[in-house]
């Protein structure tokens, strides 16, 4: 089937007429989901049946961004509260083992939320670096300050999500825990050597270059590319994202409408394309953006229709899970970092 090379979200929390044509008409390859799309499990499944039926494709990919912590757009009365990053963190420090286990628990129960829904694709997990003095954008999302945690915390989610049957998707390559400024505002640029990113920043991605899918960092990191950031910058895609780290999945921007990238929709739109990225992402459901942006996306193909149809071919059947037990085994595990941490 024959779709184009972008993700989109939509307004609300079922489809107008105008995006059902829009749909139909534009085929995006895949589907994104915000909080104002979500109100009931029963009206977010219908929501996703709906996004696959004005495509017509079965297994078109919808997408959430269900980390835990302050990143969880599924939560209460209907779904779990889960953990930010930083308490994986803190269990790992006291016993790595355990730390790895929280973390795949609840990312395996995250899975399971998305599966009942029929959300396939969970924008986790992180592999950001934070560190002193950088915006608190990232901030308890993250895994830790060492590269070598965080790639582990990020592979034990990855398998948690994947056990359940949702495929992950790598961010924000090749790095974001250095930003100054928030980039769903203003776009920061990162000053640090090349030697000491790839001794940190880059290397926490590296262990995690086989992943399906990756979302880019509206970043510029002077060292590479003191004009454009990664996400725009077609020396940061060959020379770090596809070079130093190894990534050969499916590369997709961070949203297309935040403030981080420079020009109108459709100029940002050309530029993500022309750097490198197989897929760009759109998030805010505002119509005129999303015409916008498919007016500047090629049809899906070539080697970035290989990369998508082998991130999709990458999904697993879910394992059984007993969520009772598995919730109070994590449960447990945070009480016992919440212990650690005070």
């Amino acid at each position: 089937m024959s779709t184009r090379a972008f993700i989109t979200g939509v307004s609300g929390t079922e489809l107008t007429a105008v995006e059902r044509e829009f749909i139909r008409d534009q085929r995006p390859w895949g589907f994104i989901l915000f909080k104002r799309n979500v109100a009931t499990p029963a009206q977010v499944a219908a929501l996703v049946a709906e996004l696959r039926n004005a495509i017509g494709f079965a297994d078109a990919p919808v997408l959430i961004d269900q980390e835990g912590g302050r990143v969880q757009r599924l939560g209460p009365p209907h779904w779990p509260v889960y953990p930010p990053g930083a308490v994986f963190s803190t269990l790992f420090d006291t016993d790595s083992a355990l730390g790895l286990t929280a973390a795949r628990l609840s990312a395996r129960l995250i899975a399971a939320d998305l599966a009942d829904l029929g959300i396939t694709v969970d924008c986790l997990p992180l592999a950001d670096v934070p560190v002193a003095g950088a915006d608190a954008v990232i901030g308890n999302r993250a895994y830790g300050t060492e590269p070598v945690k965080v790639a582990a915390i990020a592979r034990a989610v990855t398998e948690g999500l994947e056990q359940g049957g949702v495929l992950p998707v790598l961010k924000h390559i090749p790095g974001h825990g250095r930003a100054t400024a928030d980039t769903h505002f203003k776009l920061p640029t990162v000053d640090t050597p090349r030697d000491e990113l790839e001794r940190t920043d880059f290397a926490a991605f590296k262990p995690l270059s086989d992943l399906p899918m990756a979302m880019t960092a509206h970043v510029v990191f002077s060292a590479v590319d003191p004009a454009h950031p990664a996400t725009t910058s077609a020396t940061m895609i060959a020379d770090v994202i596809r070079g130093a780290i190894g990534f050969q999945g499916l590369l997709m921007s961070d949203d297309v409408s935040m403030n981080a990238l420079s020009g109108n929709i459709a100029e940002r739109t050309r530029a993500i394309f022309a750097a490198g990225c197989d897929m760009a992402l759109h998030c805010n459901g505002n119509i005129e953006e999303m015409r916008a942006v498919a007016g500047q996306t090629p049809q899906l193909s070539g080697r970035a229709l290989e990369r998508a149809n082998a991130a999709l071919g990458a999904r697993k059947a879910p394992q059984p899970l007993d969520r009772e037990a598995a919730r109070a085994e994590l449960d447990a595990l945070i009480a016992r970092a919440n212990t650690a941490s005070a």
